[in-house]
């Protein structure tokens, strides 16, 4: 479903920093300024918004998998919650190097991950002594904290969809060395350069965090649906 301007104005989308943080690249989307704080064009922001959510559908559609990235402290529950709700791995701790380059590696710490979640649902936890079995909860809790948004992540992502793109620049520039597309919010002190869908707006509002990660969830939500709906017809149509 499309998000309108209302629906971006109520969340403080249009709300970018103070004049003197902004990046000049970022001056075609802005609309003016009021009281020291850049305005954004939201004129533009709904159209490029609603551009990425039907790129996130085709791909949804196609089986592809999306990954939502978000660190920051306001947004990490959010990123969370609303990847979580539509099946999507998720990045909100910290971004480690070679998470996307080195993707080999990491499925090593992930089965990792998953080898010790067995031992604590198994019972060989107990087995153990309490030195070892400190140990390996310790361990444990590491390695959900880094991966466990992304340990059901079995290859490489068809897009990442980044909140704050200046947190996040290791994400991005992993992202670009292997061709998989960034969708990306950007705020006017940020730099639009190597985003391939740019979402201009507010990137610290919660309000305006929520709207976009609910949006990219529901978009692969209706790709999904899509596709499978279209499976159903034809079954229909080979069985009439």
């Amino acid at each position: 479903m499309a998000v309108t301007m209302r629906q971006m104005l109520e969340a403080g989308v249009h709300f970018g920093h103070q004049t003197r943080f902004w990046n000049p690249k970022m001056a075609p989307y802005i609309f003016g300024h009021r009281n020291k704080i850049h305005i954004i064009n939201l004129e533009k922001t709904v159209v490029m918004y609603n551009e990425a959510l039907n790129v996130v559908r085709k791909m949804a559609a196609n089986k592809g998998t999306v990954l939502f990235v978000a660190t920051k402290r306001q947004a990490r529950e959010i990123i969370k919650e609303e990847a979580t709700r539509c099946g999507c791995p998720y990045v909100d701790y910290r971004w480690l190097g070679g998470m996307l380059t080195n993707f080999k590696t990491v499925q090593q710490s992930i089965k990792r991950l998953h080898d010790l979640e067995t031992m604590m649902q198994d019972g060989t936890m107990e087995k153990v002594s309490k030195k070892e079995g400190l140990m390996f909860q310790r361990e444990l809790e590491k390695l959900d904290r880094s991966l466990g948004g992304i340990k059901n992540m079995n290859g490489l992502p068809s897009a990442i969809f980044v909140i704050d793109v200046g947190y996040q620049k290791g994400a991005i520039v992993e992202a670009q060395k292997l061709g998989i597309p960034v969708i990306g919010v950007v705020d006017t002190n940020h730099t639009p350069l190597g985003v391939d869908y740019v979402i201009p707006g507010n990137d610290d509002s919660s309000q305006a965090i929520r709207l976009y990660a609910r949006g990219m969830a529901d978009a692969v939500l209706e790709g999904r649906e899509q596709a499978l709906n279209e499976v159903v017809a034809q079954v229909a149509g080979e069985a009439a």
